[in-house]
């Protein structure tokens, strides 16, 4: 091997004159055929291994001094070491030529790199498929090692970006070649090409053979909220939640896993939009079939509550056939504010069939009915004249509601509180809470209302003395209660009211009560009528002391206008 920078001193005119007298002289007959080494930079160059010099390798490149590679340069990244041997004749880079001292920089492993470079380049362009082992994730993608690493993006790994790509770790995958940057030496790929172009021929070729009502194999994609994505070979299509089984599916992972083979029925095709849409409740009758038979309405069945909803609860009478128990048919008498008071996912009830509507695929069922209905045995069990012990459950502007039996409520309205005192609202005689004992009054069975009363528990005391007691022109005193526009009401006794018209106040006119008396005041007043049949008493401050009653006493000053009129008994408001 010749060492080209001996000849450096010469001149080139000169160079083959010199060359043929050295090599005579030394005896190198065979030097035209012998390759002279060029030791430029960055050059691979073949050398000898002189010897192993504890973790260093001397090597003999042929020029002026020797070169030192660290013994660790021969070790694989897998960790396994093929070290050479002195006299081993090895391909090392010339890294750096240095100074005058001609020291020199020499690297194996690159040098080793730099050939495999280089054969990639001869045998593969952009565009060509490669093979090759997923050997590391980096940061954007992942290294895979096809003869050297190459970069395969993330978003490049596969058509929908896995949720994480250090799955494909060690295995072996085919990509395309995207981009080759020789001064760089980097190369990048990418599987997603490759895959959408052999699912391109292949979905051309699909959605021509593809009719609805087919049974197709398929392998689970991708799986959301709504539903999942099956590959067919091709194309995907989705296969929605709604049609993952006719019984209720709530969470698609619940029914289909990632990359499950499957087969599933082709439920419709939009060739334009390429979409398609699939089943797997389809390739089983529907269970809705001759449900009217299975089930007919007005018969008792066992079910299982499945779902809860603040309006009621599904029940499942078998896989793919669920009723709705409104929370109005869960009891007769119990005051439910959320189904949950009543029953619990998982629990096994009994319930009726009320209603079917095959078109919706509904069905509607009853818990109440089937138990005994306590309204039907309430007007045997209160009629009229009973006295019957509750507590007040709640107050309305128009009276009480008196619970006498869990679920079973009467009203006792403002008319029945009291003989004598006009209550204006309910909670001026009774309060929440309060127990109480009052006489039924009426009950109506079919719109399941009982009519109770408080007065009635006594006698009425204005058929009895209050007529006698009170006579027109009698000279009383009494406590002012309420002021209206039309006039005050005076407390005459414990509960009993007279109406003192705002025109029998005060001997001048005057536009308002106020003006001459407050509530609580202690008045002296003349009765100018007393009115048993319409239980009312019209008093006057005019002329106090004249027990005599005027002729012209107007009829409206014992009884006031109408929204002062206390209502009958027979004239209550419905109750709510």
């Amino acid at each position: 091997m010749v060492n080209r920078n001996l000849l450096r001193q010469f001149d080139a005119d000169d160079t083959d004159t010199v060359l043929e007298d050295v090599f005579k002289e030394t005896g190198l007959d065979d030097w035209l055929t012998e390759e002279i080494q060029i030791f430029d930079q960055n050059k691979i160059v073949t050398g000898k291994v002189l010897e192993i010099r504890g973790d260093d390798v001397v090597i003999d490149i042929g020029y002026k001094s020797e070169g030192v590679i660290r013994l660790d340069e021969w070790r694989e990244e897998d960790g396994t070491s093929n070290p050479p041997k002195p006299g081993d004749t090895v391909e090392v880079l010339l890294e750096t030529v240095e100074g005058e001292d001609g020291s020199i920089a020499l690297s194996y492993r690159k040098a080793k790199r730099q050939k495999e470079w280089e054969a990639i380049l001869s045998k593969h362009r952009e565009g060509d498929v490669v093979s090759g082992a997923v050997t590391k994730k980096i940061k954007g993608g992942l290294l895979v090692n096809i003869g050297v690493n190459v970069f395969l993006p993330a978003s490049q790994v596969d058509i929908r970006r896995p949720s994480d790509i250090g799955d494909y770790i060690g295995r072996n995958i085919d990509c395309m070649i995207l981009k080759i940057d020789e001064p760089r030496r980097n190369i990048v790929v990418s599987r997603r090409k490759l895959i959408e172009h052999e699912r391109a021929t292949k979905k051309t070729k699909l959605m021509a053979e593809l009719e609805v009502g087919q049974v197709r194999k398929g392998q689970v994609k991708n799986i959301a909220d709504f539903g999942a994505f099956v590959d067919l070979g091709g194309i995907d299509g989705l296969l929605h939640i709604t049609d993952m089984g006719w019984h209720r599916v709530t969470n698609p992972h619940e029914v289909v896993k990632i990359d499950q083979e499957l087969e599933v029925y082709i439920l419709g095709i939009d060739r334009e939009k390429e979409k398609i849409a699939l089943s797997l409740k389809h390739k089983t009758p529907s269970p809705w079939q001759n449900i009217e038979a299975k089930y007919p309405v007005n018969t008792r069945h066992q079910g299982e509550v499945v779902n809860i909803m603040p309006y009621g609860a599904f029940v499942k009478l078998e896989p793919g056939i669920e009723g709705l128990v409104h929370i109005s048919e869960m009891s007769w008498i119990k005051r439910i504010s959320h189904p949950s008071e009543v029953v619990s996912t998982g629990d096994k009830v009994e319930v009726q069939v009320l209603n079917i509507n095959h078109d919706k695929k509904e069905i509607s069922l009853g818990m109440k009915q089937c138990t005994a209905n306590p309204w039907d045995e309430v007007a045997k069990k209160y009629p009229p004249g009973t006295q019957v012990s509750g507590v007040v459950r709640n107050l309305t502007s128009y009276g009480a509601f008196i619970e006498i039996e869990e679920g079973i409520d009467g009203l006792l309205h403002v008319s029945d509180m009291s003989w004598v005192r006009k209550v204006s609202n309910p909670s001026e005689v009774v309060a929440k809470g309060q127990k109480l004992t009052c006489q039924v009054l009426s009950v109506d069975q079919e719109r399941k209302r009982i009519a109770l009363g408080l007065k009635q528990m006594a006698n009425d005391p204005w058929e009895g003395d209050i007529p006698g007691r009170y006579q027109p022109g009698q000279k009383v005193s009494g406590k002012v209660t309420k002021l209206t526009n039309f006039g005050v009401f005076v407390e005459l006794e414990q509960g009993l009211e007279g109406l003192l018209h705002i025109s029998e106040l005060s001997e001048d006119k005057i536009e308002s009560p106020e003006e001459v008396v407050k509530v609580g005041d202690d008045i002296e007043v003349k009765v100018l009528r007393v009115d048993a049949k319409e239980r009312k008493i019209g008093l006057s401050r005019r002329n106090v002391d004249d027990p005599t009653v005027p002729d012209d006493t107007p009829d409206d000053l014992t009884q006031g206008p109408p929204e002062a009129r206390t209502p009958r008994a027979d004239a209550k408001p419905e109750p709510k």
